[in-house]
Order: structure tokens, then sequence, then C-alpha cells
């Protein structure tokens, strides 16, 4: 339950820069559509490529830095102790054992220092704190979400872009995958009573954990829901096309017959003429 009682760095500096990059990243895939879409693309069809494209973008620039500083950016337990003691290791989300081979680390955004994205990385931590170093579960989804989804959301644009059906065939796909990905983000939380989220107040709960997270769930939805009418709709298309030429067919059959039975008429006729003669 959100309390009023808010943390003093909650709207810092660091959190509103962070917020504006994910405002900056939807405005460079609005801004992508008005360049590469025609101007006949509808509204629907140009909000999913704004979509995609707005999720690549997340995907590789935002979940990447998150992979490089889990697998690149460590802190030696021993210095974290010779700063301030054994204490000093709760403040810091713990790295698995044996993370890449090693031991006596402490991996993630946590040991990014100053880095832009390192410190991004850090503010979502105050709402979840698996996000400040390495959960294997989000890093093994985030690798799947980075390299597989990323990808898949540029192909998306690039096949709306071209008008190729095979769009909404691939928007099942990846909508699929982004939900799946949600709900096993969260699930592993819910099962333990989310020992790791802070929901504490209005800001970490319903925009950091409620709203970032949904987008990937509705919209997604809304992807397949367009996807299936659209689908749908080529099929039905298909069996009326191949029903009207069912019909021609036929009716062309039955012209045969007619006319095959009015040329065997007159042959008889023909026939008995010539035998009265």
């Amino acid at each position: 339950m959100a309390t009023t009682d808010l943390p003093p760095d909650l709207f810092d500096r660091t959190t509103l820069v962070s917020l504006a990059a994910t405002i900056l990243i939807v405005l460079a895939a609005y801004t992508a559509s008005l360049i590469l879409l025609r101007r006949a693309v509808g509204p629907a069809l140009r909000f999913l490529f704004v979509w995609h494209m707005a999720d690549a973008l997340c995907h590789f620039m935002l979940e990447g830095s998150f992979l490089y500083h889990c697998f690149f950016s460590y802190v030696p337990v021993s210095e974290v102790v010779g700063k301030g003691g054994v204490r000093a290791l709760g403040e810091w989300f713990p790295t698995p054992f044996n993370w890449l081979g090693t031991e006596g680390r402490l991996y993630g955004p946590q040991a990014g220092g100053d880095d832009f994205f390192a410190q991004l990385w850090m503010v979502y931590a105050r709402a979840d704190k698996r996000w400040a170093g390495v959960d294997l579960g989000v890093v093994s989804l985030e690798l799947l979400t980075v390299f597989f989804d990323g990808s898949l959301a540029l192909y998306i644009c690039y096949c709306i872009r071209n008008k190729d059906p095979k769009a909404s065939i691939w928007m099942i796909v990846l909508a699929t995958c982004e939900i799946y990905g949600g709900f096993m983000t969260f699930c592993p939380e819910w099962l333990v009573g989310n020992i790791n989220l802070d929901g504490s107040n209005f800001m970490y709960l319903w925009v950091y954990l409620f709203f970032f997270n949904m987008l990937w769930v509705f919209i997604p939805l809304y992807a397949i829901w367009y996807s299936v009418r659209d689908i749908s709709s080529a099929l039905s298309l298909r069996d009326k096309q191949a029903a009207n030429k069912k019909s021609k067919y036929e009716r062309d059959e039955d012209e045969g017959v007619t006319v095959r039975r009015m040329l065997s008429e007159r042959r008889v006729s023909r026939a008995l003429s010539e035998i009265r003669f």
C-alpha cells in the first residue's frame, strides 16, 4: 500500500533526467514514423509502428545497458568492506555465487559509478532492488529480450513500412514474448512476498512498478487483437474469393452441360432428318 511519505530523492535530478530519457525515446520513435511511413498509413498501424520502434530502442539502449553493467561493471567485495565494514554489504544487491566464473565481486548498475545508464537503473532499483545488481532470472530474461525481442521489434517496423503481411504474424509472436517476459519477471517476487519490491509511495508503486511494466502488457494485448483481426480478415477474404471462383466454375460447368446437351439434341435431330429422307 502506497503511503504519502515521500523519500527526499524521489524527484532529484537523476530521476527527472531518467524519466525524460524515456520520453525522448517515444519522440524519436514517433519522428521515425513521420520519416519512414507514408501519410496514407492508418492511425492504428502508425501507432503500432511507433510502439515497436520505441520498444526496440528501449530494449537495445536501456535494457542493453543493464546487461552491459551486469557483465562488465563490478566492485570487489573487499573494497566495499574496507570502506564501510561488513554491514556495508547490506546496501548492495548480492551477486550470485560463481557469476561469470568469479567470486568476491559485486556486479551490476550498482557498480557502474557515475555512468548515466547505471544511474538510471539505480533510480528504478529504488522500486525493484533486483535491477541494482545481478538477479539470474532477470538477466536470463533480459538476454532474450534484448537480442531477440529488440531485433524482432525492428523487423516488424521494417515489415510495416514495406506493407509486408507477415507483420501481423510477427506482432503476435513478439507480443506473446513480451507478456510472458513480464509475468516471469514478477511471478518470482509474488511467490516470496515481494521482498525486493518497494511500493511504499505513489511513484514507486504506480509509476515505476505498475505503469512502466503494464505498458508491456496492455499494448502487446492490443497488438495481438489487431493482428488477429487482420489475419482473420485476410482469411475471410481468401475464403470468399475461393467460393466465388468455385461458383463461377460451377456456372461455367452448367453452361457447358447445356451447350453439350443442345449440340447433342441437334445431332439427334439431324440424324432423324437424314433417316426420314
